[in-house]
């Protein structure tokens, strides 16, 4: 009894071993020579903190769809790193806590490289340059520099490149979300100015022609801009600066320039 017992275990090991050698990969046969060859998938997401109401860098269309220059670049590297994009958005005064709070990735909203930011941060190579200029409402005859903004209301989101450069000109600083809230705040008479992007207010008035608005001065030296990283991101950091490389050799950034400002913003 014994031994017809050890003789049926050993049948059924040897009935188990043979199934197992045959197998399957994915409902796939797995006999020699049948093994299909592995897929490229992606990583996953890669979470992308933005305004979503700065046009036409992040903004959103008439059918609600988030657009703009910089979500465009955001995804077109998304694509090349292999990465699937996921914008989340923020308010500016809000979005470099979000991303040192580990809420994205990434931020791609058209970030000013600084000294300070490079200290804490890590930045990718720049992908656009952008000029300030000093806007006023069109009557305006009081301010003509930024050194004629000294105590006047000047209103600026208070992590922006651009409330520095008010604050360093004498300015009293009225906290604002963004450029559009600015520029509500300029028109009702509430402030005295804002400075932004040049980019920005000529997209501003293409889209608003009648807003009674001017400029009076722009900077003469270009700011470069990057998308902003948590610091220690070396390996995405590398991916993101070739994915714009080839971006650049290829013809893909200066058609997706061309389509948002009809001119290269990368120099």
């Amino acid at each position: 009894m014994k031994q017809r017992f050890t003789a049926s275990l050993i049948f059924v090991l040897i009935l188990i071993l043979a199934v197992v050698g045959c197998g399957t990969i994915n409902g796939q046969k797995a006999a020699e020579g049948n093994i299909p060859a592995p897929t490229a998938q992606t990583q996953g997401d890669i979470t992308i903190g933005t305004e979503g109401t700065y046009a036409p860098f992040t903004f959103h269309d008439k059918g609600g769809t988030l657009t703009g220059f910089d979500v465009e670049m955001a995804q077109e590297v998304s694509k090349r790193i292999n990465r699937t994009p996921r914008f989340i958005e923020t308010k500016w005064d809000g979005m470099i806590a979000g991303l040192d709070a580990k809420r994205y990735d990434m931020v791609a909203n058209e970030v000013a490289i600084r000294p300070d930011r490079l200290e804490k941060y890590d930045m990718s190579d720049p992908y656009i340059v952008s000029r300030a200029v000093l806007v006023v409402q069109a009557n305006n005859t009081d301010i003509k520099t930024l050194d004629d903004l000294k105590g006047k209301k000047v209103g600026q989101s208070l992590e922006s490149n651009y409330r520095k450069i008010a604050e360093e000109h004498g300015a009293a600083i009225t906290a604002v979300e963004g450029f559009n809230q600015a520029i509500d705040l300029l028109t009702s008479g509430r402030i005295d100015a804002t400075i932004n992007d040049s980019l920005s207010y000529l997209d501003l008035k293409k889209q608003r022609p009648d807003l009674p608005i001017k400029t009076v001065f722009e900077e003469p030296n270009a700011t470069s801009n990057a998308f902003l990283f948590r610091k220690g991101s070396n390996e995405l950091v590398q991916q993101v600066n070739k994915a714009l490389a080839d971006m650049k050799s290829d013809g893909t950034y200066l058609k997706i320039s061309q389509k948002w400002f009809n001119a290269d913003v990368s120099k």
